[in-house]
């Protein structure tokens, strides 16, 4: 055999036994007449010594990094211990060692602190996935895996199988499309869900199902994107949208346990989409730290419940005030004291492009009660103490405002909020928050196809709307003349039977209760601009399954890659994935994609236009 033991498994209890190891050397260190090696496998490092012998066999073949070699030896207490590692109270004395393949020198460091730059590491992904890093993001994705298949089978789920070559449906993202040999001119699509497939096996009779599956989506990538990614994808059948939050937050605090020792007792708070966007102008609030959003002008008719703030900055002659759509602030604990410096550099943060905003306005709430702010000529201290009491700003707090268009002036002081706690040490890796996000529209007008009366799916098209919303949808006709009609629409205010889950301020699941009645389901085609031969062309198997005995469904898919990335403190995916792609979708290991010979597209009888 070419091993006993594992480089991680020798302890202080195993001296005095010959043990046989193998796997990889980590460093060769000589002491003039003996040299230690250290050799490396997935469970660990064990330090080998060579005597004064064997050391002047390695004088004349030396050992190099990443050479795989076998060796027997005595396990043996060591005199200096290394008690960061598990085997660092014993070393194997060598008596034998064989050199199993050598290795050419690595393009770079294998070790935690590598100097291999990201191109390089996934370029040599085989090298790159025997650092201690990697290993234990993997060992880590493995361990939530398991956790969660180990939780749904305890509950009743049925893994079960869908297929990956399906037809091209829309979902909101391109689809990579797969050409077919034995129908020429035809495409397969690779799935982007498996979302049909599982309300079929619902009306099939398999009323808990799951799938820990392989998703593919042609869109644009960045750190927590991948062309292909992982879901636990789950659904069940006669449930209600209570069931499915009771089954997966339990889930998710089952995973907390199994896999970080968190015990995750308390209620997952609950949070309407409206309060939401209000308090954070987010939908996938990080409520690790509080810093909410008080909106200072009117709200948009999404808020109209909301308090009107608009007093308190309106009549001041303050043009940027004035004028602009929308005026919201933060309130900073602490950080009055910042000093001019320090304002004009958020300033200039929120000038970049990527935030868009054309400056920022700041009021200093002084511990003595006073208050100083960039804005004095046209508030006075009276005015200024009342903009802070609607931030609930305290006494050493900073007020920061920004005013502009809304969608845009919303999503800019999310940042902003998220930006200062990333500075102020607020988002804490090691802290896990969990909300459920519910109540969202069911549907949001594209104005970019205004001429057309359009309105999209927020979630995806087969998503029930709220139980007393449905009379709304099926009496009301979707058409929309222009524009500005929408906000008074009734579709306007429909709300989907759908609930995301949001951890630290990333969305890793979301999911809907589903329609499961054929006039319902031809409805929202209808409402999506679909033509009924469109609908039926598309889903006319989805459609023709509602017409035998579909039961009430539902479910939720959550993304695998992004709660293994959060659970192991990191912003990147890539890390948790094997062989991932790069921001191009490119495999740098095996160079794809890549062309195809003459001889596979004759066959395909594709013929390439390429400009």
């Amino acid at each position: 055999m070419y091993r006993t033991h594992t480089c991680g498994e020798l302890r202080i209890s195993h001296t005095g036994q010959q043990v046989t190891l193998a796997g990889w050397i980590q460093t060769v260190r000589k002491f003039g007449s003996i040299s230690f090696v250290d050799l490396r496998d997935r469970y660990g490092i064990t330090q080998l010594l060579f005597g004064e012998e064997l050391n002047a066999m390695l004088a004349e073949q030396p050992l190099g990094r990443e050479f795989v070699v076998q060796a027997k030896g005595m396990v043996t207490e060591r005199s200096d211990k290394n008690l960061r590692l598990p085997t660092g109270e014993i070393e194997i004395k060598i008596l034998s060692f064989s050199v199993l393949n050598r290795s050419a020198t690595p393009p770079f460091t294998i070790q935690d602190d590598t100097d291999g730059g990201d191109d390089l590491r996934m370029k040599y992904r085989y090298l790159d996935l025997r650092r201690n890093a990697v290993k234990k993001n993997l060992e880590l994705r493995y361990a939530v895996n398991r956790a969660a298949r180990n939780y749904l089978h305890g509950q009743g789920f049925m893994d079960i199988e869908t297929p990956f070559l399906i037809k091209s449906t829309p979902e909101g993202a391109r689809d990579f499309v797969v050409p077919s040999r034995m129908n020429a001119g035809q495409f397969y699509a690779l799935p982007q869900s498996p979302q049909t497939f599982k309300q079929l096996l619902m009306v099939s009779g398999y009323d808990r199902y799951y799938q820990v599956v392989k998703c593919f989506r042609d869109e644009d990538l960045r750190a927590d994107r991948q062309p292909e990614f992982t879901q636990i994808d789950c659904e069940m059948a006669f449930v209600e949208q209570e069931d499915i939050l009771n089954m997966f937050e339990s889930m998710i605090k089952y995973i907390f346990k199994e896999v970080k020792g968190i015990d995750y007792a308390e209620p997952v708070k609950r949070m309407t989409w409206e309060d939401a966007m209000w308090e954070y102008g987010i939908d996938k609030p990080d409520i690790r730290f509080e810093m909410k959003i008080a909106n200072l002008k009117k709200p948009s008719y999404v808020f109209l419940n909301k308090d009107d703030n608009a007093t308190v900055i309106n009549d001041a002659g303050f043009k940027v005030f004035d004028e602009a759509e929308t005026v919201v602030a933060i309130a900073v604990t602490g950080c009055a004291e910042y000093t001019r410096k320090q304002t004009d550099e958020l300033t200039e943060w929120v000038k970049r492009p990527q935030i868009g905003m054309k400056g920022l306005v700041y009021i200093k709430c002084h511990a003595d009660g006073s208050f100083k702010s960039s804005v004095d000529k046209f508030y006075n201290e009276e005015k200024l103490k009342a903009i802070a009491a609607a931030t609930g700003a305290k006494q050493g707090d900073l007020v920061l405002i920004l005013a502009g268009p809304e969608e845009r002036t919303r999503k800019a002081v999310s940042e902003l909020r998220l930006e200062l706690a990333e500075r102020l040490g607020f988002r804490k890796k090691e802290e896990f928050r969990l909300l459920w996000v519910l109540d969202f529209p069911l549907f949001e007008y594209a104005e970019e196809e205004n001429l057309a009366g359009r309105w999209v799916a927020r979630h995806h098209p087969f998503t029930a709307p709220k139980p007393d919303h449905i009379d709304a949808m099926i009496n009301n006709n979707p058409l929309i003349e222009n524009t500005v009609e929408y906000l008074s629409h009734p579709y306007a205010n429909i709300k989907a039977n759908a609930y995301d889950m949001v951890l630290n301020g990333n969305e890793i699941g979301g999911g809907s209760i589903r329609i499961f009645q054929r006039e319902l389901q031809e409805k929202m085609f209808s409402a999506l601009g679909m033509s009924e031969e469109e609908s039926l062309n598309k889903f006319g198997f989805l459609l023709g399954a509602f017409e035998y005995g579909a039961p009430p469904h539902g479910g939720i898919a959550f993304g695998f890659d992004r709660l293994c990335a959060i659970l192991g403190g990191s912003e990147s995916i890539r890390d948790f994935i094997a062989f991932p792609k790069n921001n191009s979708g490119r495999d740098m290991m095996l160079d794809a994609p890549g062309s195809i010979d003459e001889k596979q597209l004759n066959e395909l009888q594709i013929k390439l236009n390429l400009k």
